[in-house]
């Protein structure tokens, strides 16, 4: 019994710790800045509305959606591609295999292994989403670039600094208020799942 009661403190205040760090990460979601390739606001639901579009485009012409990250978004571009492909019927891939990121990150650099791939596979059309917590990525600004050069469409999602460099990049940019990797990284995938549930005609969750 008294050991019980010895833990209550440390539980309660494991509680309140967990209850405001989902708090923040669901304000985070919510305030998440959504800006054009002008760098102008656009709403949350006008920043879901254009890349559901661009991304039925690019499908509807014959094109595809390529995802792109490093590490955790690495595993967020890999997430999304499958989910893209088979829950919403778009063509989707993600630039992650291990043989081609260590062939070019070994011969040319790991700046240039998504580039390299998207000089390899990209064709004017096509859809890269580029996804970076910090917006600095120089693997992930050189896929960009290298997309414009296609004549792909450009999606990002970052956080960080506001005046991170991937933020002022795309066509349609999201934007996470937080240093912090978990948070980001979180947001990103609720961002990218909710664009595609919604397009799905999922407007409220599952209570099941």
């Amino acid at each position: 019994m008294k050991n019980a009661l010895a833990l209550e403190p440390a539980v309660t205040a494991i509680a309140s710790i967990a209850d405001t760090y989902f708090q923040t990460l669901t304000q985070l979601v919510r305030d998440v800045a959504v800006t054009d390739g002008d760098a102008r606001l656009l709403t949350v639901d006008q920043g879901f509305g254009r890349v559901s579009r661009m991304a039925h485009t690019a499908h509807d012409s014959g094109n595809k959606l390529i995802f792109v990250g490093n590490g955790g978004s690495a595993g967020i571009a890999s997430h999304l591609a499958i989910d893209f492909s088979k829950n919403g019927g778009m063509r989707s891939l993600a630039f992650n295999d291990a043989a081609a990121l260590t062939c070019l990150g070994n011969d040319l650099g790991y700046e240039n292994v998504f580039a390299s791939q998207l000089d390899f596979h990209a064709r004017p059309g096509d859809l890269l989403i580029a996804i970076s917590s910090s917006g600095m990525s120089e693997s992930i600004l050189r896929a960009v670039d290298t997309a414009r050069l296609r004549n792909c469409g450009v999606v990002t999602l970052s956080g960080f600094a506001e005046d991170n460099t991937l933020r002022l990049l795309g066509d349609v940019n999201f934007y996470i208020r937080s240093s912090s990797y978990g948070f980001v990284e979180v947001a990103h995938m609720a961002v990218c799942h909710a664009i595609l549930d919604l397009d799905l005609g999922r407007p409220a969750p599952d209570r099941h």
